[in-house]
């Protein structure tokens, strides 16, 4: 025999140490065990040692190797070539397991190592000196079991979290070391034709009796484990006959058997018992601790008669009480049959390759790419080992269901008890293993706790998978999955009502035994229905793009105006009424009903709210429904669930149109965008995980206190730790792609005290860019030109900075305790003037008037802080008042924290704070402000919005400096455009305020729709020449949403809402109100017509468009469309007073009792001679010039002297506001009326001037019945 080369002797050293290390021997045995292994070696590999392959042991399998490998030792390279190509055809894109040149020896075990002492789990192991190892095999001997192994073929595959050890797929049989066990000979037997006679007899019997048992093996079922118990079911068949009786295995050492059994195969068990269900009755054969599982052999066995192997019938075993157990603990609610028909599955057999693994967790996975494969309704395979992409895999007795879910793509084969799964061959692909969750399954605890049927399953995991991916990147799965019995994970709590509603409670229950022993066989899978989901949940940029697509759909221009309006309206007039319109969308509005879901954040760009997750965000609007603002700075970073809310997508559009008529031609629409956000109460939210779990008791009530109360009655406030909160504060685009999970830590290495000062807001100013030259900033030119976007607030400091070890140790208001009832103890009142910039621009939508606030500084030990950073907002030499407050620019690193409402306060506290304050907040009704006596300039009131108009900005406006400033991305509207809002201080009140907003200021605000109620603060009141009392929105201007338009407003793709009908008055009652006036109605007669004027009018010039072409000639204008325009001016009375009404357009038509016909044929008449007007009724000089001997003009003019024109009309007006003729007041005059012979002399004002809204014939009934009304009115007035 040669000598060793060296290379042989380097690699036996490698071997002897390996064994010393890893092989289990007694002391001084490690040679003979290791010569063992390598006559093995040299055995598979051809009488040689395999020197190209080293030894390793499972440590360092587990350890060193992070990616699937496999090692084949007596394979050629051909060989595991043509291995390899194989194993592509199921998936020919994924790449194949690399090959590792490693030598694996280890023992085969069925037990691996708890906390204490053994564990007996139903798996296999491979186990040496430094570890242990799952493992997978396609053939197993119960012989193997505890004996040593060479392993020739093998893969590896870890788990894809790499922190956690994989498991083995044995591919081959692995080769014993020492020499196999002997086996039984002549065994006596009992086959199932005589054995299941015994299951239903009834023979008294005094002792236990055992038997043995031989049959062929028909059905293997699942390892089931219930109440820390694992068992499994058999059934064997007789050889000769269709007699089939089960076997309970559930003796923890004979839990390996499943291993062994394969269907079809004969097999001899012994020491069988006899045993019973006692709920159910249902009999069957136990093993005993002495039964043995033999395969059968006819050589070695020789049938027992009856009597002599049985004697009676046995009493019910140990297992019966466990039994019990398992039946009671499976009494779940199950789902009511609905009225609709059912589906029946069909039972089928199925071959195929995984191809993909839809999720593992539900026990989904995709088979040749077609059809989907459940394994919820039975454990999953060894904990889905070996159910990789490429494996194979064996289906018997599994139902067909088509279409269970009308979202699910493929067809599903599930699996129940009655089903096996087997896998027939490994896969050869480099997949990772994807462990299932041995605990915390939160798709099977759900299954199992409704007893839900295939469809609501596969919904449940749908919403499940949606909702992790969305929110993982928050929380973590194990933070949205983790429950406990009383404080249910984010997505239980998601979940479960969903499916409280679809499922209602039922007596019936999930019986496991009967499910598995019936003969009749019952399931959850047996009959399902086609579910159509009742809700989704999609991401918030799948929200935003269905809004956007649905506010689109349908869409036309000509949708946004009235055709009777647009077809007088200029090109620019007519352009500016389309470029702003909105669309609102409810939960209702999408089918299946959509449910919002977002965690809270507010972003310091746009200082406004938003629900975001991981794939966009959505601005919000979030009111109460008792009117107070929303403050609840808690609530950020909480992730909410919204089932009612309004989706509002704002539309801009940039258009062209040269009239009316080529609304239809969309070729004239430039551009067009959308802004979406949505708006909601927050009665309405259900906070489903609280941020860092500090969330208060009295946010979900809808209180509007932040205060929490102990059970001592004091009141504490929970707070987070401010490091982690700023976290969740920051722009959602500036932490992409961190984990906020792993940022709470970082506080850990700082000190955790912190200042804290409590104040009042008194003032609020809103958002705009202003010219901050802070204290330490150079001077320059650059600085002193660019404008930072801010706010800023006035408030009153109450009490002093206070020291505290940790904010959670923040107690309730202590200042304000320390204040008392007098406000003499030593606290000075001091205002200051907040200055938000930067970062500290996220606490606007928060900050209000009348809220009592704390500033936290973190890590902060220093009183003084708040001091040291204010400056006079005026250079000293100029600062003679001392009353003028400090200015305090807000850090970036504070905390905001709400703490109650002033109104929310107790009385002494209450009093406390009105003897600091020394001043009321007035807000003021809209009645006062239009009250020629008010003599404010600055104004605040609240009102309901009744219509919203896009106008130009009034020429004597100038829009907010902007210099240095980029075009904000928000800024959707030309700056030359102002919206103007008409506020009502009730529903169906005639008394209106016109506020106008200028575009600049609109990007910041949300929330300005007909019906919705809202508070502006600080706004300027002004009076127009025409003596008209309106406001504008300045710098210092603030507004709140009060309350959410209702979702019913009618027309809702439009500007503005329609007003209800409005009420019947007299003209002798609107001297009072008249400047207040928004719209009534009127039944009066028609004196006469004072004026007509019927003009052709440019579209682009407004000039005379007359033959085609328009007038103007210097400079020409290119206009090829004219405007019909026609206005008029009438007198009527209503027995109390006299009023003029202009009328325009259509109503002129109605005025003079033109059908449609004949006022069509009047204006081509003018749109030939450009323009045609007349007067009458007044003396010369007061109307407008006329030409005498028109036609047309001559018939107007007969036609306003007819009779006819003469009666009584239902006239609907509002003020005109804007009348040709200045009106001075005046006082009343003597008038001398005439009717008939008898002449009256009466005192009158001067005429109003009305707009006609709208006129309406009024019949004989009509005029009795409304006479009679007025009659009615007027004596209950006296």
């Amino acid at each position: 025999m040669a000598a060793p080369s060296a290379a042989e002797q380097r690699w036996l050293r490698a071997a002897r140490d390996f064994a010393r290390r890893a092989l289990p021997a007694p002391d001084g045995q490690e040679p003979a065990a290791l010569e063992a292994v390598l006559r093995c070696l040299r055995s598979a590999s051809g009488g040689t040692l395999p020197l190209g392959y080293s030894f390793i042991s499972i440590s360092d399998l587990q350890h060193q190797q992070h990616i699937p490998c496999c090692s084949h030792l007596s394979w050629s390279t051909n060989e595991f070539k043509e291995w390899s190509y194989q194993g592509q055809g199921a998936l020919p894109m994924q790449s194949t397991l690399p090959r590792t040149y490693l030598i694996l020896v280890g023992y085969l075990t069925d037990e691996r190592q708890g906390n204490k002492e053994k564990l007996v789990d139903g798996c296999l192991y491979v186990k040496d000196n430094t570890g242990i190892i799952p493992c997978e095999l396609l053939h197993f001997e119960l012989e193997w079991l505890e004996s040593l192994f060479v392993f020739p073929s093998w893969s590896y595959i870890p788990q894809t979290d790499q922190s956690a050890a994989g498991y083995l797929e044995i591919l081959v049989d692995p080769v014993p070391v020492g020499a196999p066990k002997e086996v039984l000979h002549s065994i006596p037997i009992t086959s199932p034709v005589s054995a299941e006679p015994l299951l239903t007899s009834r023979i008294p019997c005094k002792k236990r009796s055992k038997l043995t048992l031989a049959g062929k093996l028909t059905r293997l079922g699942p390892l089931l484990r219930v109440h820390h118990k694992t068992f499994f079911f058999l059934f064997l068949k007789c050889f000769a006959s269709a007699a089939c009786v089960p076997v309970l295995v559930q003796r923890p050492s004979q839990l390996v058997w499943h291993h062994v059994f394969q269907l079809g195969h004969r097999y001899t068990i012994t020491g069988l018992i006899k045993s019973s269900l006692k709920k159910s009755g249902q009999t069957m054969f136990v093993t005993s601790v002495s039964s043995c599982l033999l395969p059968y052999c006819a050589e070695q066995v020789r049938e027992q008669p009856l009597k002599s192997a049985w004697q009676g019938e046995s009493t019910q075993s140990s297992f019966l009480e466990t039994a019990e157990e398992l039946s009671c603990s499976m009494e779940l609610g199950a789902a009511e049959e609905m009225p609709r028909s059912t589906k029946e599955s069909k039972i089928i057999s199925y071959v195929g390759f995984v191809t993909k693994i839809l999720n593992v967790q539900a026990g989904l996975f995709l088979l040749d790419n077609q059809v989907c494969l459940c394994l919820a309704y039975q454990p999953l395979l060894n904990f889905a080992q070996g159910l990789r992409p490429g494996a194979c895999v064996e289906l018997i007795d599994v139902h067909l269901l088509q279409k269970p879910l009308v979202s699910f793509p493929f067809t599903v084969l599930g699996a129940c008890l009655s089903s096996m799964v087997v896998l027939k061959s490994f896969s050869r692909l480099s997949t990772p293993y994807q462990p299932l969750a041995s605990s915390g399954n939160l798709c099977l605890q759900l299954l199992f706790r409704f007893n839900l049927g295939m469809p609501l399953y596969l919904w449940l995991v749908s919403l499940l998978e949606m909702f992790e991916e969305r929110f993982s990147c928050f929380f973590g799965h194990h933070r949205l999955r983790s429950s406990t019995h009383r404080n249910p994970g984010a997505a239980e709590k998601f979940l479960v009502p969903l499916l409280q509603a679809m499922v209602p409670d039922s007596e019936e229950a999930r019986d496991i035994y009967n499910e598995i022993l019936a003969k009749i066989h019952q399931c959850p899978l047996q009959k399902y229905l086609t579910l159509n989901p009742p809700c989704q949940a999609p991401s918030l940029s799948t929200v935003c793009r269905v809004a956007e697509q649905r506010s689109w759909e349908g869409f036309s221009p000509s949708q946004l105006l009235s055709p009777l309006e647009a077809q007088h309206m200029g090109t620019q007039e007519l352009n500016r009424r389309l470029a702003w319109s909105y669309c609102t969308l409810s939960a209702g509005s999408f089918q299946p009903q959509l449910i919002l879901l977002g965690v809270l954040r507010v972003s310091s760009r746009t200082s406004s709210l938003q629900l975001q997750d991981k794939s966009s965000t959505l601005p919000c609007v979030i009111s109460h429904k008792d009117g107070s603002p929303f403050a609840h700075t808690a609530l950020i970073g909480s992730l909410l669930q919204v089932e009612n809310y309004q989706l509002v997508v704002e539309r801009f559009l940039k258009t062209d149109f040269p009239s009316w008529e080529h609304l239809e031609n969309l070729k004239h629409v430039r551009e067009k965008k959308t802004s979406v956000y949505v708006q909601f109460y927050f009665e309405d939210v259900q906070v489903i995980h609280a941020a860092e779990g500090q969330i208060q008791k009295g946010l979900r009530s809808g209180n509007s206190s932040s205060l929490r109360k102990k059970k001592d009655g004091s009141t504490t406030y929970r707070l987070e730790t401010p490091e982690a909160k700023m976290l969740k504060l920051e722009d959602p685009k500036a932490d992409t792609g961190r984990d906020e999970n792993c940022q709470g830590g970082q506080s850990s290495t700082r000190t955790t005290s912190c200042v804290s000062h409590l104040f009042l807001v008194t003032q609020k100013e809103g958002l705009m860019s202003r010219n901050y030259q802070l204290p330490g900033e150079e001077a320059k030119e650059a600085q002193l030109k660019e404008l930072q976007h801010s706010f800023q607030a006035t408030v009153l400091w109450l009490g002093r900075p206070c020291l505290w070890g940790h904010p959670r140790e923040i107690g309730n208001l202590p200042e304000l305790e320390e204040t008392g009832c007098n406000g003499e103890e030593g606290v000075t009142q001091q205002e200051a003037l907040l200055l938000f910039m930067g970062k500290s621009l996220r606490w606007f939508p928060f900050l209000h008037v009348d809220g009592l606030y704390r500033f936290i500084v973190p890590c902060c030990s220093d009183l003084e802080v708040f001091d040291k950073l204010c400056f006079p907002p005026v250079p000293a030499t100029f600062l003679n008042r001392p009353s003028c407050p400090l200015c305090l620019p807000v850090q970036d690193s504070w905390y905001l924290q709400h703490e109650t409402w002033t109104s929310c306060l107790p009385e002494r506290q209450l009093t406390a704070v009105s003897m600091l304050t020394g001043m009321d907040q007035r807000t003021s009704s809209i009645p006062e402000v239009l009250s020629s006596s008010f003599t404010g300039s600055l104004v605040s009131f609240c009102g309901e919005v009744m219509e919203r108009t896009l106008c130009a900005s009034p020429k004597n406006e100038k829009p907010p400096v902007t210099v240095g400033l980029p075009k904000q991305k928000g800024t959707l509207l030309s700056r030359d455009h102002s919206v103007k809002l008409s506020v009502s201080a009730a529903p169906g009140s005639p008394v209106v305020m016109d506020v106008y907003i200028t575009a600049t200021y609109l990007q910041h605000l949300r929330g300005l729709l007909p019906g919705a109620k809202i508070l502006f603060q600080n706004l300027e009141r002004k009076i127009s020449r025409f003596h008209n009392v309106y406001c504008t929105y300045i710098a210092s201007s603030c507004v709140s949403i009060v309350s959410l338009p209702a979702s019913h407003l009618p027309f809702p793709s439009s500007p503005a809402g329609e007003s209800s009908s409005p009420s019947l008055v007299f003209l002798s009652s609107l001297r009072s109100q008249l400047q207040n006036l928004l719209q009534a109605r009127i039944l009066c007669h028609l004196s006469c017509v004072l004026t007509v004027c019927l003009q052709c009018v440019c579209s682009l010039c407004s000039c005379i468009f007359k033959e085609g072409r328009c007038t103007r000639h210097n400079p020409p204008c290119p206009s090829q469309t004219g405007v019909r325009q026609a206005s008029a001016r009438v007198l009527v009375e209503d027995g109390t007073g006299e009023a003029v009404v202009l009328c325009r357009n259509e109503h002129v038509a109605a005025v003079l009792g033109l059908s449609l016909l004949e006022w069509e044929a009047v204006q081509n008449c003018v749109q030939s001679r450009g323009s045609v007007c007349i007067q009458h009724g007044e003396a010369p000089g007061t109307g407008v010039l006329e030409e005498p001997e028109d036609l047309v003009a001559c018939y107007l003019r007969s036609l306003c002297r007819s009779p006819l024109i003469c009666r009584p009309v239902l006239l609907d007006f509002s003020l005109d506001r804007k009348p040709s003729k200045i009106l001075q007041p005046a006082p009343l005059q003597l008038r001398n009326f005439r009717c008939g012979e008898v002449e009256f002399v009466s005192q009158v004002g001067p005429r109003p001037s009305l707009l006609c809204l709208k006129v309406e014939e009024v019949g004989q009934d009509a005029l009795r019945y409304l006479n009679s009304q007025r009659m009615r009115r007027t004596s209950s007035s006296c």
